[in-house]
């Protein structure tokens, strides 16, 4: 499985692809293509802090031009940076999906080298978006043949992975992954309410999950916006609301989406926001969030508040131009798996939704 992510990947479209990454005056990068390792220097008035971070598997992916060339472009207003991104972001993708059987994992790293349903889905999305139907289908059929109610993440040879229960998301993704492919097999359809979403804590009744799932929102709409939690108010705006936008629109939805959207971009760092304002995980910002509603805020018309994330996003990049799953709130140095599959692919959604 052609499923790990090296330098050479990157290079392929060009050495000019080095760009985006932190834009803080303290710190210095070095990125060692032999380990796949990146060392961060970061400089706090007298204090000087390094950390060594390794980025994955440091095999290498084979950079295919002609399958690159196929690729559906980006308007003729997209800036450089956008088609960068763009590209680099579907080799990435390419390079993290089997070619054959359709499996996508969503990192090339211990603990990350698994089929997540929704990720894999969003993938399928971006490729079909991007005009690869075949690649779109394979990862499909590849979902179809999956059991969604054993387990939350899967090998890719389609077995379950033990130690976390099958989250509420993932029919939903699985359907979407359906459609784009031009499948007419129904998935599965799994109950949402009492799992995991895709914070991947506690079971509840979770915004993400219904929205998938194609349930009634009331439950989580407040004079601020759309909860995660059904009926607790408390429970703060959650960033998956973009979800009610894209892909699963409910037009009925679209000013409840756009006011929590709205309400969490201008909360937004330097590099992004995190998953809601009820995460407990930490500060640093995420970029799948940040781009996601990024993506949704495009396509309900707010576009200055949606570049803004993208201009986020630009700096959550490391040098190379990878997008890690988190970044440090204070440096925007890598803090967890690089590049992420998940990521890659909504910045491929966004891309096109601001240059169709």
């Amino acid at each position: 499985m052609r499923a790990a992510v090296g330098l050479a990947v990157l290079l392929a479209v060009g050495a000019a692809l080095v760009s985006g990454g932190s834009r803080a005056d303290s710190v210095r990068y070095r990125y060692s293509p032999e380990t796949n390792v990146l060392r961060t220097v970061s400089v706090y008035g007298s204090e000087r802090v390094v950390t060594v971070r390794s980025l994955g598997d440091a095999g290498l992916a084979e950079a295919q031009p002609r399958w690159l060339a196929a690729a559906r472009p980006l308007g003729p207003g997209a800036p450089g940076w956008a088609r960068q991104l763009y590209d680099r972001s579907l080799l990435i993708l390419q390079a993290l999906t089997d070619r054959r059987t359709g499996a996508t994992i969503a990192g090339a790293r211990d603990g990350w080298a698994y089929v997540w349903p929704r990720d894999a889905g969003t993938v399928a999305l971006a490729f079909a978006s991007a005009g690869y139907r075949g690649e779109a289908r394979r990862i499909a059929r590849f979902l179809l043949g999956l059991d969604l109610s054993a387990a939350a993440r899967f090998h890719p040879d389609g077995s379950p992975v033990e130690g976390r229960e099958a989250q509420g998301d993932a029919s939903g993704w699985v359907a979407v992954a359906t459609r784009v492919g031009g499948l007419k097999t129904p998935p599965e359809r799994l109950p949402w309410r009492d799992r995991a979403d895709y914070q991947e804590g506690d079971a509840g009744e979770h915004l993400g999950n219904a929205i998938a799932a194609g349930a009634d929102l009331s439950p989580f709409v407040t004079g601020r916006g759309l909860v995660r939690e059904a009926g607790d108010p408390g429970s703060g705006l959650d960033s998956v609301a973009a979800w009610a936008v894209r892909p699963f629109p409910q037009p009925q939805l679209f000013p409840a989406a756009r006011s929590t959207l709205l309400r969490l971009a201008a909360q937004s760092t330097p590099y992004g926001i995190v998953p809601s304002e009820s995460w407990g995980g930490g500060d640093d910002p995420w970029t799948a969030p940040t781009v996601w509603t990024a993506w949704s805020l495009a396509a309900l018309g707010e576009r200055r508040a949606a570049l803004r994330l993208m201009a986020a996003l630009r700096r959550a990049e490391t040098p190379d131009g990878m997008l890690p799953e988190r970044v440090d709130l204070r440096t925007g140095a890598p803090t967890s798996t690089t590049p992420l599959a998940w990521s890659h692919a909504f910045a491929i959604l966004a891309l096109r939704e601001l240059w169709p």
